[in-house]
C-alpha cells in the first residue's frame, strides 16, 4: 500500500522539480528585460524626438518644388 504512495509522491517531486526548472529561467530573462526596459524606453523618446522635424519635411519639398519651379521658369525665359 506504501508503495504506491510513494511512487505517487516520487512523480510529484519530480514533475515540481521540472516546472521550477522552466519558470525559473522565464524569469531570470523577465527581470533581465523589466531592468532594460527603462533603458530602452528612454532610447525610443530621444529617437521620436530627434525625428520629429521628419514630419515638417513635406512643407521643405513643397517650397523646395516652388523654389525649383520658378528659377526654371526664369531660365526659360533668359533663353537657357
Amino acid at each position: 500500500m506504501t508503495t504506491g504512495w510513494i511512487i505517487g509522491f516520487s512523480i510529484g517531486v519530480v514533475i515540481v522539480l521540472v516546472v521550477v526548472a522552466l519558470v525559473v529561467p522565464i524569469l531570470v530573462l523577465a527581470r533581465s528585460i523589466g531592468r532594460a526596459a527603462p533603458l530602452i524606453d528612454d532610447e525610443l523618446k530621444a529617437a521620436e524626438r530627434n525625428t520629429a522635424p521628419l514630419a515638417e519635411l513635406r512643407t521643405t519639398i513643397d517650397h523646395a518644388e516652388v523654389i525649383v519651379a520658378g528659377l526654371r521658369r526664369g531660365r526659360e525665359r533668359l533663353g537657357g
